[in-house]
């Protein structure tokens, strides 16, 4: 067993009682899976900042890399100039001029290297594929397996095409099952390889792509496949902050987080790794860390199953997202009749909108929504909630922010939720809405999306900055 998110201490226990175990032994048990984002490999200067964090720990040897990122600001993701590309060719326009920047790209880093590598022919074969309408997810997926053929060869691993064993079914939908044995069975007796992310392919070959994002899922899947003992995910930050600088000058850093936690920042917008990251590996236990490529001293976040380990402040995490809607209906004994929820849920599954949260009352329910998906179906959901259900009155509230407060120590603390509402009266922002999570460790508050920001800094100056 290998306690990986406890970084002072590492302990591993084996039985050693074969005679020719060896010390050598005891470095091969351990596997580490190491994904790079687009930032990380945008350069041949970044390229050997990645090889260097690879050789510092002979534990890294399943290596997934993203499609070269920007070099600077105002450059272009090497991804979205194959979409780019494509589209002309999509057309039957010419883009010789659009490939030949992006095969500049790649030759770039190539001699930045000083490799011994020619991929004229690659692009002979992405030029004809274009020229028969591939498909937009194969465009995009060049750019991941070309940096992947260059990752392997600099690093002197095997490449492994996704293609092969990253499995989706006919309709597109990634196949866990498939993935699972056919990956497993590729990298079976494989040492050291260089898988790139993002993409996979249907039985035929059809090339289909995560979305954006998407090779921290790769990533995620090789760790599982291989039962690594850690998933490192390199970036250009040093792991999760508790709030979005953007809105939070210099925010405090996570130094570990739960995977129930993660969902909860995730989904309602903190970045730095795809949601759908974590399914993979959760239910193996595998952690994952959280580096920065740039700053390789930094330990970073780590995230895992569970832990005893006390976070700093009650709370772990703040994020949010704009643009919300909410209907009220409103019932006299509501509560007592049947299928109530039921009936109303299914007008909005008729008109193809999913919905975010719904507290509900004696009398009350309010539906929460994406407002850009409602607005041009709102009087047709309206007329079907009416019909369905027959309500004293509806009301809409438009232009709301959702935010969530998320801390696996918030059950174990007294008058926290009071604590949230005293920081946002004082801020003199109104609450619209309030729903608390049943495992306790999450807290949604509705809010004008004018005073998001406002909310926020409220809520973080209280938790954080006063520790009150």
């Amino acid at each position: 067993m290998e306690l990986n998110f406890f970084r002072q201490v590492k302990m591993k226990v084996y039985f050693m009682t074969d005679p020719k175990f060896t010390g050598k032994d005891l470095c091969e048990m351990s596997k580490k899976v190491v994904k790079f984002g687009g930032s990380s490999l945008a350069s041949a200067e970044q390229f050997v900042k990645v090889g260097n964090i690879i050789h510092a720990d002979d534990d890294r040897k399943f290596v997934v890399p993203s499609a070269p990122g920007k070099r600077f600001d105002k450059d272009t993701k090497v991804t979205d100039m194959l979409y780019a590309c494509y589209a002309l060719a999509e057309r039957d326009h010419n883009f010789n001029a659009e490939i030949a920047q992006i095969e500049k790209r790649y030759q770039e880093i190539i001699d930045g290297l000083k490799l011994d590598l020619d991929l004229s022919s690659e692009f002979d074969r992405i030029i004809d594929n274009f020229k028969r309408k591939a498909g937009s997810n194969y465009a995009a997926s060049r750019g991941e397996y070309l940096n992947g053929i260059i990752m392997a060869n600099y690093l002197g691993y095997e490449f492994v095409d996704p293609a092969e064993a990253i499995r989706f079914n006919d309709a597109g939908v990634f196949d866990a099952d498939a993935t699972q044995e056919l990956l497993s069975r590729r990298l079976e007796g494989v040492e050291r390889a260089v898988i790139p992310g993002f993409y996979g392919a249907m039985e035929d070959g059809t090339v289909v792509t995560f979305s954006r994002g998407g090779s921290d899922i790769t990533g995620s899947i090789v760790a599982k496949a291989i039962q690594a003992d850690v998933y490192e995910n390199w970036t250009d930050v040093s792991g999760f902050l508790i709030a979005d600088p953007r809105i939070i000058e210099n925010p405090e850093g996570i130094d570990t987080i739960t995977y129930g936690e993660l969902r909860e920042l995730s989904y309602m917008g903190a970045g730095v790794l795809h949601e759908d990251a974590i399914f993979p590996v959760r239910k193996q236990g595998i952690p994952i860390n959280i580096r920065n490529t740039n700053k390789p001293e930094d330990e970073g976040t780590w995230i895992v199953g569970n832990t005893c380990k006390k976070a700093k402040y009650t709370i772990t995490g703040i994020a949010g997202k704009k643009g919300f809607a909410s209907i009220n209906i409103e019932k006299d004994m509501m509560n007592s009749e049947i299928g109530f929820g039921r009936k109303v849920l299914q007008v909005f599954e008729e008109y193809d909108i999913s919905f975010e949260h719904m507290p509900s009352g004696i009398d009350t329910l309010n539906v929460m929504v994406h407002q850009s998906e409602f607005v041009d179906k709102e009087q047709n959901i309206l007329s079907g909630i009416t019909k369905a259900v027959n309500p004293d009155h509806i009301d809409i509230q438009s232009d709301l922010a959702l935010i969530a407060v998320v801390g696996r120590c918030m059950k174990s603390q007294r008058g926290t939720v009071g604590r949230i509402f005293a920081a946002l009266a004082h801020a003199n922002v109104n609450v619209r809405m309030i729903d608390q999570g049943s495992s306790e460790q999450n807290v949604i508050i509705g809010v004008s999306n004018e005073d998001f920001e406002t909310a926020i800094r409220a809520i973080y100056a209280i938790f954080v900055d006063t520790r009150i």
